[in-house]
């Protein structure tokens, strides 16, 4: 019997990649985005939900010989840094790979012969700081890469978006996708347009359709979460105030993931006895306490404590006391029916209560990415 498990929806994914298509256009190719162990959803098992997906990227080039080795065989695009050294075994699995760096492309052009063309996309940055070749450097570095023709292929183009989530006022956005455009305009007149171009995280592909170019770039929306309160509502708006031919969609998103542990001791506790380290916690009355096996070690956030609650046998029980690495404590005096080895929701539903990423996040002071990101590697996981 596991202590501690991750349930995942089997056709929740793929209803959402579909959802998140619905407002594409004909031909618009979707790359889902399974890079930090999915999101921490399970790299095998989402790839294993998602048999739709047309592109799948990730960040490494370990995650990117991992799908390899699960016998992926569609494009795979590395979205972070690849060492020089580790390029070869890049172009070798057949793993595309974002570009921004002279020395990279140069050291591609340079490989063997015996290998296969290294096939590169170019990253535009059009405002978020990070990786990227500025747009006044492009000319030169697309004369690089058509340099190192035949071995380096200009396979696409793509840009990250760095304020499309938190706000209404879209501005900043609309500013780097006008850049990336005249970008991309840049590339079609230098390569022709086999190059793929892609721009649109989820927040801009539900929001914007002009940012959509010839390919989706879709993470947290494929696990059933909006990327922000100010994304759900300006789709909610739009959706509203679109005509009755739907011009705008409000994508229908359903959580994929649901973490779950078991009660391993119930015990009553005299009123003012102290709970857990610190001694953060009080009993104002005798209190029944159940402890679970899960910590911050397995990425329940220790901000969690005295903050959030749990679900047991369809009951709220409180978190009560500081997280430790290995247990958490609840507070179970409201449940009598609780018994030993019971299941304890940390997220997802039990009865007519749920708990949600967003709950969670906001109970540890952060955002929904980090809360199901952050869930242990080692924390089994079962499509169900």
């Amino acid at each position: 019997m596991s202590l501690q498990w991750i349930e995942l929806d089997g056709r929740a994914a793929e209803h959402n990649l579909s959802e998140l298509r619905r407002g594409a256009g004909p031909g618009t190719r979707v790359c889902a985005v399974v890079k930090a162990n999915a999101y921490g959803h399970g790299l095998a098992e989402m790839v294993r939900a998602l048999p739709s997906a047309d592109w799948f990227g990730v960040q490494s080039l370990e995650e990117g010989l991992r799908l390899r080795r699960l016998g992926v065989e569609k494009p795979v695009v590395l979205l972070g840094y690849v060492s020089l050294a580790d390029l070869g075994a890049a172009v070798e699995a057949g793993l595309r790979m974002t570009v921004y760096n002279r020395e990279t492309v140069e050291r591609l052009a340079a490989l063997p012969e015996g290998l296969p063309p290294a096939r590169v996309h170019v990253k535009v940055e059009t405002g978020t700081g990070r990786q990227g070749v500025l747009p006044g450097d492009l000319d030169g570095f697309f004369d690089l890469v058509a340099r190192g023709s035949p071995r380096v292929v200009l396979d696409g183009i793509s840009t990250h978006f760095a304020n499309i989530e938190d706000t209404l006022n879209h501005g900043y956005a609309a500013a780097q996708r006008d850049r990336f455009a005249a970008a991309v305009e840049k590339m079609r007149r230098r390569f022709g347009t086999e190059p793929v171009a892609h721009a649109a995280c989820t927040a801009a592909a539900i929001l914007f359709p002009n940012t959509h170019f010839d390919m989706l770039r879709t993470g947290i929306g494929l696990y059933g979460l909006w990327p922000s309160r100010e994304t759900y509502l300006a789709a909610r708006t739009a959706a509203s105030a679109a005509p009755s031919d739907g011009a705008a969609v409000l994508p229908d998103l359903r959580p994929v993931l649901s973490w779950k542990t078991r009660v391993v001791q119930i015990k009553e506790l005299p009123e003012g006895s102290f709970v857990g380290y610190g001694c953060s916690y009080r009993c104002t009355r005798r209190t029944t306490v159940g402890i679970l096996p899960v910590g911050y070690s397995d990425g329940y956030d220790r901000a969690l404590g005295n903050r959030a609650h749990v679900l047991v046998r369809g009951k709220r029980a409180p978190v009560i006391g500081r997280i430790c690495m290995n247990l958490t404590i609840v507070d179970l005096t409201d449940v009598p029916a609780a018994r030993l080895e019971d299941e304890a929701v940390l997220l997802g539903s039990s009865g007519d209560e749920s708990i949600s990423a967003e709950a969670m996040a906001e109970w540890a002071g952060t955002i929904n990415y980090e809360t199901v990101s952050r869930i242990g590697s080692l924390v089994e996981r079962r499509i169900v």
